[in-house]
């Protein structure tokens, strides 16, 4: 899955609240994935949103510190028929104030 750099390990020791831009490939679609990533961010006090893309992809914005974003991304891992086979990320502004975490409608 998405791992971790040298300026993400900084901020994860910090506590600091980020947020990041993720996409997935592979099997990630008509397999769970939205449902046990809102389910996963809902109970590890992650904000953000997942949607489908009309490519076959998942696109997923998460904000919290990096442990939960972690989290969240292991419990991803551990989806019976989720199969990742790339994910891209990147670091983009917080929205402070969000709330929650909201399945979006397909991109298509």
């Amino acid at each position: 899955m998405c791992r971790k750099t040298a300026e993400t390990e900084a901020e994860a020791v910090s506590g600091t609240v980020v947020r990041k831009h993720m996409v997935f490939s592979g099997l990630v679609q008509g397999v769970g994935f939205r449902w046990r990533a809102r389910h996963a961010a809902e109970a590890f006090g992650v904000t953000g949103w997942v949607r489908n893309e009309a490519d076959g992809s998942v696109t997923m914005e998460l904000q919290g510190t990096e442990e939960q974003l972690a989290r969240v991304l292991e419990s991803l891992e551990r989806g019976v028929y989720i199969r990742v086979e790339a994910c891209s990320s990147f670091g983009i502004p917080v929205i402070p104030g969000e709330r929650g975490f909201v399945t979006r409608d397909d991109a298509w």
